[in-house]
């Protein structure tokens, strides 16, 4: 049987990912499901929940209310908690058990907003998809409904776009990468989403570039540019050599205002060392090293945009099919979460690199934060 997981786990789901990218934002998430989505995305998703509150619950789907098809119960539920919680807006995702008995969301946001009075807006999550899909959704309708024309154009002003602790679990990482821009005399005018207010956000058209950290922003950023004008530049400050020619791409763009996949560069010399993780992410760490002797390629097991990856990259995602691509690329090296560690070549090294999305907080201890020259330092000493 095919595309079955017998090994390695799945991805946090696309309703994780979109509770993760409006968790700071001061709006109320609400998973339509019976139970089980809200206490996995807490315990094993989302870092930030032990030390910062969030208003995401769950709507407690019972069996009656899925066959009768019951919606006025999620639609009164949800807006006694607004009444009482005062949220600045309200969003409505899915689970598996929705998207089987048919559950029409925008109906659903469309009775709460009028019984409320408060933004809602519905996220066609099912549970089914990885959370990149969840998060960009998320950002996106953030950056609709709430970006307002600029009032102030800043000539190296910059958005954040896919910042979450799914891909950057580290605590430091959103401080050091505004520290790094801000180092390179760019002026940060808003995150998405993690470390920044809605009002923030909503001074995102301000910007002159974006920079994509994640796919979990790409959306967001098509849209700014559309609405906008702005152009926007994929890829995360993740090695000293990358980060330079990263922040090259930000000034070339905001001149030419033309968007650019600065991730999708590739070493073709030296020894082999393939990457498995998130497009942006992942795909930085390849090109980095592309930049400084080694023949990187890398694994996307997620969505992706195809001018994220290049032409010596794979995207499979199945267990099976990620054996035999990483049998035929025969690398010396595998960079990669550390429960990847039973499904890899026999004689590649694994350099351990957790990812939040993949193994939860299994390893949160030991999560690097990789800005800029820091990522040296760590491969350094990890591949001794």
């Amino acid at each position: 049987m095919k595309h079955v997981a017998k090994i390695i786990p799945c991805y946090a789901a696309d309703s994780a990912g979109a509770c993760s990218a409006l968790y700071e934002l001061g709006g109320m998430t609400v998973v339509h499901d019976a139970s089980g989505c809200n206490s996995t995305f807490a315990t094993f998703d989302e870092p930030r929940w032990w030390d910062k509150q969030s208003m995401t619950y769950i709507s407690a789907l019972t069996e009656l209310d899925a066959i009768l098809g019951n919606d006025e119960k999620i639609i009164a539920d949800t807006a006694a908690a607004a009444a009482d919680q005062k949220p600045a807006f309200i969003a409505v995702c899915g689970s598996p058990m929705p998207m089987m008995i048919g559950v029409d969301f925008d109906a659903l946001a469309f009775e709460i907003e009028q019984r409320t009075g408060i933004r809602t807006f519905p996220l066609h999550t099912n549970g089914m998809h990885s959370y990149p899909e969840g998060a960009s959704e998320a950002m996106r309708a953030i950056a609709e409904a709430y970006v307002q024309p600029p009032d102030n154009k800043l000539a190296n002003g910059v958005n954040i776009l896919g910042m979450t602790p799914l891909d950057f679990g580290n605590a430091n990482a959103v401080k050091n990468v505004r520290g790094w821009l801000e180092n390179n005399e760019f002026t940060v005018v808003s995150c998405f989403a993690m470390g920044d207010t809605l009002d923030a956000l909503s001074k995102a058209a301000n910007a002159s570039v974006n920079l994509v950290v994640s796919y979990s922003g790409l959306s967001a950023a098509q849209y700014l540019a559309e609405q906008f004008g702005i152009p926007y530049v994929c890829g995360a400050p993740i090695g000293g050599a990358f980060s330079d020619f990263l922040a090259d791409a930000l000034r070339n763009a905001i001149e030419s205002g033309e968007n650019a996949y600065p991730c999708a560069f590739r070493g073709s010399s030296g020894k082999k060392v393939t990457v498995i993780g998130e497009a942006v992410s992942a795909g930085s760490i390849a090109a980095q090293l592309g930049l400084t002797g080694f023949h990187a390629n890398m694994i996307c097991p997620l969505p992706h945009d195809e001018n994220m990856r290049n032409s010596f990259d794979s995207d499979a995602f199945a267990e099976d099919e990620m054996r035999a691509v990483l049998a035929e690329m025969q690398p010396d090296f595998v960079i990669a979460d550390p429960l990847y560690r039973f499904i890899l070549p026999q004689g590649a090294k694994h350099l351990e690199l957790a990812h939040i999305a993949f193994s939860g907080r299994c390893y949160d201890k030991i999560l690097p934060d990789l800005t800029d020259a820091r990522f040296d330092a760590w491969l350094e000493q990890i591949a001794k």
